[in-house]
C-alpha cells in the first residue's frame, strides 16, 4: 500500500473485475497433403485461397490438398493450417553463380540461387542476371592515397559498395570501406585504425593516383520468370555482405520459427532465395560475377558479357517415394532438441504444436494420381517494361512431377487411426474421416464397403462422411469435366460456416454445400436409415435444396457422445476454461479465490446459455457450478488442491455432461463425466 506523507487528495485505481472466460474459435482446420510447392512438414497459416496458391501452388494431378482447401474456403472457412508432405527424395531446383579468379584461372562459386521451396516446380524458374552500374564518378586527381581517393561525387556510395576503377590499360575492382561524409567526397579503401578488417578491404595498388580515374558501381539486377512469365525484378543486389543490399540478406531462404502459431504470413512469398557459397576468409578481392554465355566449343560470348539467362534445375517432388510415415510423422519426447523435433514433426505430427486447430483432415492418403497432359496456355502480349526491345513472352506448360503411389486400405487406416489418436490425446480437435477409394469405386457393393470401414473406428473425436463428392476440375481433360474428391474439405468448411453463423453448438448439417457438382453415390432413404444410426454421415442431393450433409454423428458407440456438435461444444468449453483459469495457480486457496473462480465460470456459462448453446428454460436447468467448502474440504486444500465442478446441459436429448477442473500440484486437470446414463468418468 502506498504511504502518504504530504496532505492532499490522491486517486487510487482498483481493478475489482473478475477474470473473464471467453469462447474460443473452433472453426480453424488443419489439412495435411500433397502440394506443388511450399515448405515441407511445416504448418502454415492460410486465410484465403489466393494465399494458398501463392505459397503452395494451385491444383495438381498429384494431390487432393488444393481441392480440399478450396472447398474449405468456398463453404465458409476463414483460417486453416496447411502441412505439405514429401519424401526424402524431394530436392530444390538451383543454379550456381561464380566468377573466374584471375590468379588461379579457376571458377569460384559465389551465390547459389535456389527456388524458395523444393519441388519440380522450381525447374520452371528462369533467372536473368544483369550487371548494372547505377553510379558513376571520377577521382579529382588530387588528395589521393593508397588508403583513400577523393571523387567528384560520393552520393549513393556506402560502406560495402563494390566499384570498378578504370584507367587507360588498367582495370581494378575494389570494395569501399567507408564514405566519411558526402561533403568530403572521399572513398576510403582501408582504415588501419580499425582491426580486424575483412580481407577484401585492401589498399589501392596499380592505379596512377595523380591521374583521373573513372569509377563505377557494380551491382546486379535479377529478373525471375516462372513458366516464361516475368514475376519478380530484384534491383541493386550487391556481392558484399556489409552492403545494405547484400543479395543473401535481401533474398533469404524461407524459414519459420519452430513455434509459429501466431505467425502472420506476408501476402506473397519470394520465388527464389540466395545462399552464399564464397569463403569470406580466403577472399582478398571481390571479382564481378561471370555473366557470359558460352558456345558449343566452350568459348565465351563476348557480346553478352554483362548479362545471362539460366534455368534452375535439379528440383524433384519425390512423390513416388511417399510413405505412410511421411503423413503420420514420429512421436517425440521432451528430451529431443529442436533439430530432432523438426525431423520428427512430419505430416500430421507437425500439427501437434498448433493449439488453435480444431478440425483435422488428411484427404491425400486416398489419392488417385492422374498423369494429365500439360495444357499449353495462350500467348501473352510483349512486355514493354523489360530492358531492351519488347519481346513476346509465352507461358510454357508447367512441368509435371512424379506421381505418388496409391495407398492400400490398411495404409489409409493407419493414417486415419493416427488422426483419431492425436485428437483423443490432445482433446481439442475432431478428425474428419474420408471413406477409402475402395468404398466408392464399385457401385455394386452399395454401402456395404463403407459399413465395413465404419467398424474399424470407435471414437467420440472423429466423424465419418460418405460418399465422395464431384467438383468442377480446373485441370479438366477430354475424359471428364469433374473430379471425384474426398468430402473432408467441404465438411470442414461447413463446420466453420456453422460456427460463425450460429455457434459451435449447432449441428454442422442441413446446409447447402458450395463448389460441388454431384456426389459419387446416391443414398436412398432405406439405405440412409441404416447408415445414420451407426454413425455414417451421408452427403446427399435433396430436390430443390441442393446437396447437403444429412448427418451429424461421431463414430462413437457411447450414446452420450453420438452428436458432433455436443463433442465440439464440450471441447470448446474445456479448452476455454483451461486457458482462462490459469491465473488461479499459486493464488491463495481461500474463499475469495474460489468465489472469483466460480463467478467467472458462471458468467461464461450464462453467456453460452443465452446464445442457445445450452438447454433449459432457465440458468439453473442449463448448468451449475460448485466451487465451495462442500467439494474443497480442509484436507484437500492442505494438499494444494482446488476443485471446481461444472455441469452443463447441451442442447441435445441427454441431460448433463460434467467435467471436473482440479488443481493438483499447481497444474489443472479436467475430467469429463456423463450423467445421462450414469456411465462414470470418460
Amino acid at each position: 500500500m502506498r504511504i502518504y506523507d504530504t496532505p492532499g487528495v490522491y486517486t487510487e485505481r482498483t481493478d475489482a473485475a473478475f477474470r473473464q472466460v471467453s469462447a474460443l474459435r473452433t472453426d480453424i482446420a488443419g489439412f495435411v497433403g500433397i502440394a506443388a510447392r511450399g515448405p515441407i512438414h511445416t504448418p502454415m497459416p492460410i486465410e484465403s485461397w489466393h494465399q494458398f496458391e501463392a505459397y503452395f501452388g494451385g491444383f495438381t494431378g498429384q494431390g487432393y490438398l488444393a481441392y480440399a482447401v478450396r472447398a474449405f474456403f468456398e463453404n465458409g472457412g476463414r483460417r486453416c493450417w496447411v502441412v505439405r508432405v514429401a519424401s526424402e527424395a524431394t530436392s530444390t531446383a538451383a543454379v550456381v553463380l561464380d566468377y573466374i579468379d584471375p590468379s588461379t584461372k579457376t571458377r569460384v562459386p559465389v551465390w547459389r540461387i535456389e527456388a524458395i521451396s523444393p519441388g519440380v516446380w522450381g525447374n520452371d524458374i528462369e533467372i536473368t542476371v544483369i550487371e548494372t552500374h547505377r553510379l558513376q564518378t571520377f577521382t579529382s586527381g588530387r588528395d589521393n592515397t593508397q588508403e583513400y581517393v577523393t571523387v567528384l561525387s560520393s552520393v549513393g556510395l556506402e560502406r560495402g559498395s563494390h566499384v570498378r576503377l578504370k584507367q587507360e590499360g588498367t582495370t581494378l575492382t575494389k570494395v569501399v570501406h567507408a564514405v566519411p561524409h558526402e561533403r568530403q567526397k572521399r572513398l576510403v579503401w582501408i582504415n588501419r585504425e580499425v582491426s580486424p578488417l575483412p580481407p577484401y578491404y585492401v589498399p589501392l595498388v596499380g592505379v596512377d593516383l595523380s591521374q583521373k580515374t573513372y569509377i563505377e558501381s557494380i551491382e546486379y539486377t535479377i529478373l525471375v520468370r516462372e513458366a516464361g512469365i516475368l514475376t519478380r525484378v530484384y534491383e541493386g543486389l550487391s556481392l558484399i555482405p556489409e552492403h545494405s543490399r547484400y543479395g543473401p540478406s535481401i533474398l533469404r531462404p524461407f524459414k519459420l520459427p519452430f513455434q509459429s502459431e501466431r505467425l502472420k504470413l506476408p501476402k506473397a512469398p519470394e520465388p527464389i532465395a540466395i545462399v552464399e557459397l564464397r569463403d569470406k576468409v580466403s577472399v582478398t578481392e571481390v571479382h564481378p560475377l561471370e555473366l557470359r554465355h558460352f558456345d558449343s566449343t566452350g568459348k565465351p560470348d563476348l557480346k553478352n558479357a554483362t548479362r545471362f539467362t539460366r534455368t534452375l534445375n535439379g528440383g524433384a517432388d519425390g512423390h513416388v517415394a511417399l510413405r505412410v510415415q511421411d503423413f503420420v510423422g514420429e512421436p517425440f519426447d521432451s528430451a529431443d532438441n529442436d533439430d530432432v523435433q523438426r525431423q520428427k514433426h512430419q505430416g500430421l505430427t507437425a500439427l501437434n504444436t498448433i493449439d488453435e486447430v480444431a478440425i483435422v483432415a488428411v484427404p491425400d492418403i486416398n489419392i488417385q494420381p492422374r498423369d494429365l497432359p500439360p495444357i499449353a496456355p495462350s500467348p501473352c502480349k510483349p512486355d514493354i517494361c523489360l530492358p531492351g526491345p519488347p519481346q513476346p513472352t509465352s507461358p510454357r506448360p508447367r512441368p509435371l512431377g512424379d506421381l505418388p503411389p496409391r495407398f492400400s486400405d490398411e495404409e489409409v487406416y493407419t493414417v486415419q487411426s493416427a488422426m483419431v489418436t492425436q485428437c483423443e490425446l490432445l482433446r481439442d480437435r475432431i478428425a474428419l474421416l474420408d471413406p477409402p477409394y475402395s468404398a466408392i469405386k464399385d457401385e455394386k457393393l452399395g454401402s456395404a464397403a463403407i459399413r465395413l470401414w465404419r467398424t474399424r473406428f470407435d471414437s467420440k473425436y472423429a466423424a465419418l462422411y460418405y460418399p465422395w463428392v464431384k467438383v468442377s476440375d480446373p485441370l479438366r481433360d477430354r475424359r471428364s469435366l469433374t473430379l471425384n474428391i474426398p468430402p473432408s474439405g467441404h465438411v470442414a468448411g461447413q463446420y466453420a460456416r456453422t460456427d460463425f453463423e450460429i455457434g459451435v453448438h449447432k449441428a454442422p448439417a442441413n446446409v447447402s454445400l458450395e463448389w460441388i457438382q454431384d456426389v459419387t453415390a446416391i443414398v436412398g432413404e432405406a439405405e440412409h436409415g441404416i447408415l445414420n444410426p451407426i454413425g455414417i454421415n451421408v452427403i446427399k442431393p435433396l430436390p430443390g435444396r441442393g446437396i447437403r450433409i444429412y448427418g451429424a454423428r461421431t463414430v462413437s458407440s457411447d450414446q452420450d457422445w453420438r452428436y458432433v456438435n455436443v463433442r465440439r461444444l464440450l471441447m470448446m468449453i474445456e479448452e476455454a476454461v483451461d486457458e482462462a483459469i490459469q491465473w488461479a495457480v499459486f493464488e491463495p486457496n481461500d474463499v475469495f479465490t474460489r468465489t472469483k473462480l466460480a463467478l467467472s465460470l458462471r458468467s461464461f456459462l450464462l453467456t453460452l446459455w443465452q446464445g442457445g448453446a445450452l438447454a433449459g428454460g432457465n440458468p439453473e436447468e442449463a448448468f451449475y457450478v460448485r466451487c465451495d467448502d462442500s467439494n474443497n474440504p480442509p484436507s484437500e486444500r492442505a494438499n494444494g488442491k482446488l476443485l471446481a465442478e461444472v455441469g452443463v446441459a447441451p442442447s441435445n436429448p441427454f441431460e448433463f455432461v460434467v467435467f471436473r477442473v482440479g488443481r493438483i500440484n499447481n497444474a489443472f486437470e479436467i475430467y469429463e463425466e456423463g450423467l445421462a446414463t450414469a456411465q462414470g468418468a470418460l
